[in-house]
């Protein structure tokens, strides 16, 4: 028997969605939950084969909370978007099915996380879901667990953002938090009128850039707002002048 979970903050989508999945007797739906700060505990704790997930929900959206998983299971999208379609199958989603979602549609959608689950078993292949994070446009904030809770940061919150091992530390007024990704996936999800990689190890908001003093070589050293001192290479001080109009 596999573990369903159905992650929408609309009661009508979960019931339509339980309701389809009943002739699939080999699944068993072990959680409803309506929001993702639910969905995130209900796949901690019972770690489902399949999860239905709507992609904006109150709270955290989909993809948010999927980034917040080390390890997440299979998910077919269910949503009323077209647009986030793209973004969910370059995150390996098994699906994406567009509301209403017909009988037929769905049941195409379960055939084919059975026949992917049967290529995983000839030759296991796993990755993660969480380089996704879709928000409308840019990300407006990032989201990270911090002593076992979710932490919502705002964009305009950051005061930079470091490169650390095989996570990122995302420095704020309020603290340090670290979140397992690279600095070439969070420079991607960020506005790059507003956010620059000035170094292969730093992204600093333009709004932090207090001045720019000569260091050794062709090097700079940006000093921020908050007090912190940021190496700018040679690379980064191009995109600087180009983004400032220098």
């Amino acid at each position: 028997m596999y573990k369903a979970i159905i992650i929408d903050d609309e009661p009508l989508a979960r019931q339509l969605v339980k309701t389809f999945l009943q002739p699939h007797t080999q699944f068993e739906t072990v959680a409803e939950c309506g929001d993702g700060f639910e969905g995130f505990k209900a796949i901690q704790e019972l770690n489902p084969d399949l999860v239905f997930l709507d992609v904006q929900m109150p709270k955290v959206n989909g993809f948010e909370m999927l980034e917040l998983l080390e390890t997440p299971p299979s998910v077919i999208f269910t949503t009323a978007f077209d647009e986030y379609a793209m973004k969910a199958f370059e995150a390996h989603a098994v699906d994406y099915l567009l509301k209403p979602i017909s009988r037929e549609r769905f049941d195409k959608a379960i055939q084919k996380w059975q026949q992917q689950q049967s290529a995983q078993k000839a030759a296991p292949e796993l990755e993660a879901l969480a380089q996704a994070n879709v928000y409308e446009g840019y990300h407006h904030r990032v989201v990270v667990k911090d002593n076992g809770l979710i932490r919502i940061i705002p964009a305009a919150d950051i005061h930079y953002i470091e490169a650390n091992d095989d996570y990122i530390k995302i420095v704020t007024q309020d603290g340090s938090y670290l979140k397992k990704s690279t600095l070439g996936h969070i420079e991607q999800t960020l506005d790059p009128q507003h956010f620059v990689r000035v170094h292969r190890s730093y992204i600093i908001p333009v709004s932090q850039l207090l001045r720019i003093e000569p260091y050794e070589k062709e090097s700079h050293i940006a000093l921020l707002q908050c007090g912190a001192k940021v190496t700018v290479s040679k690379s980064g001080m191009v995109k600087l002048k180009s983004l400032l109009g220098w």
